[in-house]
C-alpha cells in the first residue's frame, strides 16, 4: 500500500456507500424495521472506523452524522421523514465526492461537495476492458493447451507397451544367455532395471494426470471468475436510476416511484457503461416531461398520486433490451409541432409529419418542448444521447407514446458478451447451447410419434402440431441427414410465438455459458448468434431460440403454414382446467390457441406474437384481468386487438369495470354457453 494508501479503503467505502444508498431509498418507501436500521448503523460505524484508520477525519465525521440519523430513526415508530432521507443522501454524496478525490490522487478537501452525479456510478464497477479481454483470452488459450496436453497423456499406453515388449524379449532369452555367457547377474540386473522403469513411468504418469486434473479445476474457477468480472448484472444501475428519478422529482415537486425489473440479466460492462448514460437521460425525461405536475392532475386522469417509472431489462435473442416506461401524460405532439414552427418548419410540412415521424425527430435531438431551461430540461439534448448510445453499440432505439397514458422508450443493443443458463446438446459432433428459458422440455421421440407428409415432419406437443427437425439441418443447412430409425433425444423450444422440436444425438445437460460474438468473417447459420468455450476449451455454438423456431417453420409443410395462418387466440387464465377447456373448444372451432397461466406471462406473449383476440380471466394472482386489458389498451401495437373477460364475478360493478378498461365482452362462467362464446369470438375476430 506504499504507493496507494487508500487502495482497499476506496473499495470498502464504495461498497458501503452502495448499501447505505439503497437502504436510504428503501427507508423512504415504508416504515423501517429494527433489523434494517441496525444493519445501516453497522455499515455507518464500519465506514467511520475505516476512515479513521486511513486518517480521513471528514469522511469519519460524515459517517458519525449518519449514525446520529439512523439512531433517531431507530427510536421512531413512524415512517422516515423525507428531510431525514435527504440528509442521509446528502451526506453520502459528500462522502462519495471525497472518495472520488482520493481516487484521483489529490487531497480529499480539494473537491467541494456537490450534486449527486449518476454518471460516476459506472466507475464503481467497470474493470479495464483491455485487461479483462486479455485475461479471458489467456484463460481460454491455457484451457486449449491443457486439453492438448491431456491428449498427449494417452501416448503413455504406447510407452507401457514398449516396456512390456522389452521385458518379454529379455525374459525370453535370459536363461540361455546366462548359461552361455555366464552372465546371470547381468540379466537379473537388466530385468530389475526394466521393472524399475515400469514403476517409475507409472508413478510419473499418475502424478502428471493428477496435476492436469488439478490445473483444469483451477482454470475452470479462474475462467468463471473472469466471466463474472467482465459481466455485470444490470441491477447495478438500478439504484442510481432510482436515485436520479427521486432527485428530479424532488427538484420539480413531483412524487415518483421507480421500479427496476430483470436485474439478473448479466451483460458486458462496456455495454452497461454506455447504456447507463442513456438510461439516465430517459429516466430524467420521464420524470421531467412525462409525469404530471400535480397530484390533482393525476387524480383527474384516474391515476394514483405517485408517478411510476419502470426500467425493464430482458434478453432477446442475440440482443439485450432496455425498456423505460412511465405512466405520465405522454408526449405532447402538438407542442412538438409548435417547436418545429419556431424552428422554421412550414404548417404544411408540420402537418405532414405523423406521430412516428415526430418521435424520430425527437430522437435526433435539438427539440425541447420545455419553455424554460432548468437543470433537468429545456436544452433539447436528452434523447439524442439515447440515439448516440444505440449507434455506438450497433443497436436501435424506438419510442412510442399514448396521450394521457405514458411513454415507452426501448434501447435494443447486441450482446458483445453475455452469461446465460443453457441446455447443452450435441449433434454430429457439434456441441451447441440453447438458452434455458426458451426450452420447454426434453424427451425421446420414437418413429411412431412422428407425423410425416410429402413436405414436412411434425410431432404433437401439448395437443398441437409443431415442426420436428434434426438440429443438424439448422447448424449445417447444407448437410441434412436422414432421421434415425430409433428413439431420438429431442428438445422443444418455444419463442417468438411458436414452438418447434429438434432431434440431437445427445443431451449433455445444463450449464452457464459465457457467450462471445463470432468473428466477423466466420460463416455461420442464421440461428447461430455466438460461441462459448467448454471447460476443456472446445467451442460450442450458441443458438437463438427465435431463429430456431423461425427456421423450423420455414421448412414446414403447407399444412403447418395453414395452421399458422388461422386466427390465433391467447387464453390467459391461472386455472389449468379452464385453460384446457377453452383450448379444446377453440381448437375444435378451428382457431390456433396459445396459453398463459398469469397476466404477466400473457402480457409477455401478447408482445411477442400477433393474436386476433385475447380471452382473459379476471381473478388471477399478481396482474388480474382488468389490469391486463389496461396494459393492452395502453400499448399502441396491441390496443386494437379485441378482448373478452371470462370470470365467475357477476356483480354489476365488475361488469362496469370491464367496460371501463376496454373489454369488448364480459362472460360469466355460471352463465357460460359454448355457442354464444364462439359466436362472440367470430364476430370480434371478423
Amino acid at each position: 500500500m506504499a504507493g496507494d494508501p487508500y487502495q482497499y479503503f476506496r473499495i470498502e467505502a464504495r461498497e458501503i456507500l452502495e448499501q447505505l444508498g439503497q437502504g436510504a431509498l428503501d427507508l423512504e418507501k415504508g416504515i423501517p424495521s429494527s433489523d434494517v436500521i441496525a444493519r445501516l448503523l453497522r455499515l455507518a460505524h464500519t465506514l467511520k472506523g475505516a476512515a479513521r484508520v486511513v486518517k480521513q477525519p471528514e469522511i469519519a465525521e460524515h459517517a458519525h452524522k449518519l449514525e446520529d440519523v439512523f439512531t433517531t430513526l431507530r427510536n421512531s415508530t413512524a415512517s422516515a421523514p423525507r428531510e431525514q432521507i435527504d440528509l442521509v443522501l446528502m451526506l453520502l454524496d459528500q462522502i462519495g465526492v471525497r472518495l472520488g478525490a482520493l481516487a484521483a490522487g489529490g487531497p480529499a478537501d480539494a473537491v467541494l461537495p456537490g450534486r449527486f452525479e449518476t454518471e460516476e456510478a459506472v466507475h464503481v464497477y467497470r474493470p479495464d476492458s483491455q485487461d479483462m479481454e486479455g485475461l479471458v483470452d489467456g484463460v481460454a488459450e491455457a484451457q486449449s493447451q491443457l486439453a492438448a496436453l491431456r491428449l498427449r497423456l494417452d501416448r503413455g499406453d504406447r510407452i507401457r507397451h514398449l516396456i512390456d515388449l522389452i521385458d518379454d524379449q529379455v525374459g525370453r532369452f535370459r536363461v540361455a544367455d546366462a548359461v552361455r555367457a555366464g552372465n546371470r547377474p547381468g540379466v537379473e540386473k537388466t530385468l530389475s532395471m526394466i521393472e524399475e522403469l515400469r514403476g517409475g513411468f507409472g508413478a510419473l504418469e499418475r502424478d502428471v494426470a493428477h496435476g492436469v486434473e488439478q490445473i483444469e479445476r483451477e482454470l475452470r474457477q479462474v475462467s468463471e471468475a473472469a466471466a463474472r468480472l467482465r459481466l455485470v448484472p444490470t441491477s447495478a444501475v438500478f439504484r442510481f436510476l432510482e436515485r436520479a428519478a427521486r432527485d428530479v422529482g424532488r427538484t420539480l415537486g413531483k412524487r415518483v416511484t421507480f421500479e427496476g425489473r430483470g436485474g439478473d440479466v448479466r451483460v458486458d460492462s462496456g455495454i452497461l457503461t454506455i447504456v447507463q448514460g442513456a438510461l439516465l437521460q430517459v429516466v430524467r425525461n420521464a420524470v421531467a416531461h412525462g409525469i404530471e405536475s400535480s397530484d390533482n392532475e393525476r387524480r383527474a386522469a384516474g391515476k394514483p398520486p405517485d408517478g411510476h417509472v419502470t426500467v425493464t431489462v430482458s434478453r432477446r435473442g442475440a440482443s439485450v433490451s432496455f425498456v423505460c416506461s412511465d405512466d405520465g401524460r405522454g408526449i405532447d405532439l402538438d407542442a412538438v409541432r409548435r417547436t418545429l414552427q419556431r424552428k422554421g418548419l412550414s404548417p404544411a410540412e408540420r402537418q405532414a409529419l405523423d406521430a412516428d415521424a415526430l418521435l424520430r425527430l425527437l430522437l435526433k435531438g435539438g427539440i425541447s418542448t420545455s419553455r424554460t431551461v432548468t437543470d433537468v430540461a429545456g436544452r433539447g439534448i436528452g434523447l439524442d444521447v439515447v440515439r448516440e448510445a444505440a449507434e455506438r453499440l450497433g443497436g436501435d432505439v424506438t419510442m412510442r407514446t399514448e396521450p394521457g397514458t405514458g411513454t415507452t422508450i426501448e434501447l435494443l443493443v447486441p450482446f458483445s458478451i453475455a452469461s446465460l443458463p443453457a441446455l447443452v446438446v450435441e449433434v454430429a459432433g457439434i456441441a451447441a447451447a440453447v438458452p434455458l428459458d426458451s426450452v420447454r422440455r426434453t424427451l425421446r421421440v420414437t418413429s411412431g410419434q412422428i407425423t410425416e407428409t410429402a413436405d414436412a415432419t411434425s410431432i404433437l406437443h401439448d395437443g398441437r402440431s409443431i415442426p420436428f427437425s434434426s438440429l443438424l439441418r439448422v447448424v449445417r443447412p447444407a448437410e441434412p441427414r436422414p432421421r434415425a430409425a430409433g428413439a431420438s433425444p429431442t428438445f422443444i423450444v418455444e419463442a417468438g410465438g411458436g414452438a418447434a422440436a429438434f432431434a440431437v444425438d445427445r443431451i449433455l445437460g445444463t450449464a452457464t455459458v459465457v457467450t462471445r460474438p463470432l468473428p466477423e468473417l466466420a460463416p455461420a447459420a442464421p440461428a447461430v448468434v455466438g460461441a462459448s468455450l467448454d471447460p476443456g476449451g472446445q467451442p460450442r455454438l450458441v443458438l437463438d431460440p427465435v431463429s430456431l423456431v423461425a427456421e423450423a417453420y420455414q421448412s414446414c409443410v403447407p399444412q403447418l403454414h395453414a395452421i399458422a395462418s388461422r386466427p390465433s387466440i391467447l387464453v390467459v387464465d391461472d386455472s389449468l382446467t379452464t385453460r384446457m377447456l377453452e383450448q379444446s373448444i377453440l381448437e375444435s372451432a378451428g382457431y390456433v390457441v396459445s396459453l398463459a397461466s398469469s397476466g404477466e406471462e400473457g402480457l409477455e406473449r401478447a408482445r411477442a406474437a400477433r393474436y386476433a383476440l385475447f380471452l382473459v380471466d379476471v381473478e388471477m394472482p399478481g396482474m388480474d384481468g382488468f389490469a391486463f386489458i389496461e396494459q393492452i389498451r395502453a400499448d399502441s401495437s396491441l390496443r386494437d386487438i379485441p378482448s373478452i373477460l371470462v370470470t365467475s364475478r357477476a356483480a354489476a360493478e365488475d361488469r362496469q369495470r370491464g367496460r371501463e378498461v376496454g373489454a369488448q365482452a364480459y362472460i360469466v362462467k355460471s352463465e357460460f354457453d359454448q355457442g354464444a362464446l364462439l359466436e362472440c369470438i367470430r364476430r370480434l375476430v371478423q
